[in-house]
């Protein structure tokens, strides 16, 4: 993983020492909350619905164990013990007092940790596939490319004050594992007529108010160009973006309104102004970022035994895929136990990943956007040990990709933006679907739920989606199906009217138990059940009975 240099060191701390000033100031009655929001954004702290809350970038979801055992001292230290990983490969510390925070980001830097950029209408923490240099269909490890952004996008001069958030994923895949369509740049690894590596360039996607999927601007734009490229995009957003109207300020928006063609021209027009005079990375910077992400010394010539034990071989069945390597695996540790809240770990779970990780994978994790952590890199040969230390952490749940894992934004216990609860929501369908029997049933199924209109959980693109919104005072929830965040991403279709807290829980099982019965077999996935027989059946099942009474009306 990417080794901070001496300017890396700088440049953390000298951020450090300029907040723990603007903080004191803060404190003092020096500034008002207005003068000083603007500087806590810049280093990803927030002012929530009961406290402060301190959002930490972990760049495209790579971390080793001693950053994991450092996320977990400060969690004990000046948070409650626990820490809430997100949808965007970050980790949010909820109950931080403001007089701390500076400490918290010396302690960060400690460990070439920081919280820039993980707010504020600037390019956010670049993300990625979470299994990137492991993944057998993989074309190249997307992390070079995503950190190679970073340390451009990094305090940019001309881009930390665009018109809106702004967010890239990279993914080295053909099967999207990043939710690439669903950014403002989605980066996707490709290979020319010749076999030369390049980028398949998306752009304009993004969830919100008004949920849209990237389109192709490049379908092939080589390495060398990606810079510039990027900073032709970046430049054209800026100057045209909307600025009058927050909902209205994202690049998809932008590109609607311009037309993908239309924006397309205007982009390659300011490509080609830019690339001229675009000063490229020293090469010697680039070498060496490439050579932070080698693949670690494999272990080999290990003996891989049986699985007898009926409890690993269920967790091996969901939680573990193919390594490229046949002796190798990915290992998914699960944050969704049944009636837990999605993406919570506490200091001592972070600690036991730290050790597992250290002891075997190869010292490397990573955060997924669906708020889980994998161990990349683990021999098969250790698969017994790490799930027996996994299961005296609490943190061998054999759920994966299954209805029980789902993804969920903090909602209205954290968050100030929040029209409505989403962890209660989670923490109640995924008891009412407990029994893992049923689960592997149902098969793969993926529910994501938001807590308000900014979609951070991702509900858009749920197999099952569920927003919350106020409805005169009321917690409302609507449903939409068919949504994918994946290579062939879709945005859900919008049910028809929405349910209250107590009748959500079984508005989904009765969408489940439609499933089951229009399935052609067991082998046939949610998703798949749903483009093959449309929207009727799922819509009778949750509203066949009123729409009856109204005919009969």
């Amino acid at each position: 993983m990417y080794a901070y240099t001496d300017f890396d060191q700088a440049f953390v701390r000298e951020r450090v020492d300029a907040f723990r000033d603007q903080v004191a100031r803060r404190i003092n009655g020096s500034l008002t909350e207005d003068e000083f929001k603007p500087h806590r954004l810049m280093n990803g702290l927030y002012l929530q619905l009961h406290a402060y809350m301190l959002r930490v970038a972990i760049p495209y979801g790579t971390l080793d164990g001693r950053q994991m055992r450092q996320l977990a001292m400060i969690a004990d230290r000046w948070d409650k013990g626990y820490g809430h990983f997100t949808t965007r490969q970050n980790i949010q510390f909820n109950w931080p007092k403001l007089a701390d925070t500076p400490a918290m980001l010396d302690a960060l830097a400690d460990v070439e940790m920081h919280a820039i950029q993980t707010s504020g209408n600037c390019i956010r923490n670049v993300t990625s596939d979470h299994f990137a240099g492991a993944a057998a269909d993989e074309i190249e490890d997307p992390r070079p490319t995503a950190e190679l952004i970073r340390q451009w996008s990094t305090d940019h001069p001309e881009f930390l004050y665009l018109p809106r958030k702004f967010k890239i994923a990279v993914t080295g895949s053909p099967n999207d594992r990043a939710a690439a369509k669903a950014h403002d740049i989605g980066l996707r690894m490709v290979r020319d007529d010749i076999g030369a590596p390049g980028y398949e360039v998306l752009v304009g996607g993004g969830l919100g108010r008004t949920p849209m999927i990237a389109r192709v601007v490049r379908a092939f734009l080589p390495k060398a160009d990606l810079l510039p490229y990027l900073e032709a995009i970046l430049h054209v957003y800026n100057l045209e973006g909307r600025r009058d109207n927050k909902y209205k300020a994202r690049i998809k928006i932008l590109a609607h309104e311009t037309g993908i063609d239309e924006l397309r021209t205007r982009i390659e027009a300011a490509f080609e102004r830019i690339r001229g005079d675009f000063t490229a990375p020293d090469p010697a910077t680039v070498a060496r970022i490439q050579g932070s992400f080698a693949a670690p010394d494999f272990a080999t010539d290990r003996e891989i035994p049986t699985i007898a034990d009926p409890a690993l071989r269920s967790w091996v069945d969901t939680n573990v895929a193919d390594h490229r390597r046949a002796d190798h695996a990915m290992v998914t540790v699960s944050l969704k136990p049944i009636g837990g809240t999605p993406g919570d770990a506490t200091s001592d779970q972070m600690r036991a990943l730290a050790e597992i990780a250290e002891t075997y994978a190869y010292d490397e994790l990573r955060i997924s956007h669906e708020q889980n952590v994998v161990l990349p890199h683990v021999h098969r040969a250790d698969l017994p040990a790490v799930y027996a230390a996994l299961r005296e952490a609490g943190l061998h749940t054999a759920n994966v990709g299954l209805v029980s894992d789902i993804i969920a934004c903090p909602g209205m216990d954290y968050c100030a933006l929040a029209t409505a609860r989403s962890i209660p929501i989670a923490q109640e369908i995924s008891t009412a679907f407990e029994d893992i029997r049923r689960q592997r049933d149902i098969g793969e199924l993926k529910i994501k739920i938001s807590g308000c209109i900014n979609a951070c959980g991702h509900h858009h693109v749920g197999h099952i989606g569920i927003l919350g919104l106020d409805r005169a005072g009321v917690e409302t929830y609507q449903i939409t199906l068919g949504g994918d965040a994946t290579e062939t991403a879709a945005i859900g279709e919008r049910t028809g009217r929405g349910f209250s807290y107590e009748e959500i829980v079984p508005a989904v099982e009765r969408l489940v138990d439609a499933y089951l019965e229009v399935r052609e077999d067991e082998t046939e996935t949610f998703l798949e059940t749903y483009r093959r027989v449309g929207m009727t059946p799922f819509k009778d099942a949750l509203y066949g009975s009123e729409e009856e009474v109204g005919r009969a009306a």
